[in-house]
């Protein structure tokens, strides 16, 4: 059963949920659903482009509430526990070009 679904239209919108400081992997997904540090979820995603549907289990590590500093989306961040060099690979080709950027993320 999957919990969250995300379609990344965009590498700047894959850019601004990837949380590269969260090892192996991380990924932010925009929710209003309640949830809980330590929660695990199940995601299915779709990168930019793509059309193969990607499912990881993950731990809620990451909680950006309502009304979040910054005009960050509410949502929480997801710490990838099944295959993570794998997903952190596809992603981070990629992003090769903007994980040196310097703009916002939904995180920090």
């Amino acid at each position: 059963m999957v919990d969250l679904m995300v379609n990344f239209d965009t590498l700047h919108q894959l850019y601004r949920a990837y949380m590269p400081f969260i090892k192996p992997a991380g990924l932010f997904v925009s929710t209003s659903e309640s949830h809980f540090l330590g929660q695990e979820l199940t995601l299915a995603y779709r990168l930019p482009g793509a059309t193969a549907v990607h499912q990881l289990r993950g731990v809620v590590v990451w909680i950006n509430p309502v009304g979040a500093s910054g005009g960050r989306p509410p949502g929480v961040g997801l710490k990838i526990m099944s295959d993570a060099e794998t997903h952190k690979h596809h992603i981070e080709n990629l992003l090769s070009r903007e994980l040196a950027s310097g703009d916002l993320t939904c995180t920090m």
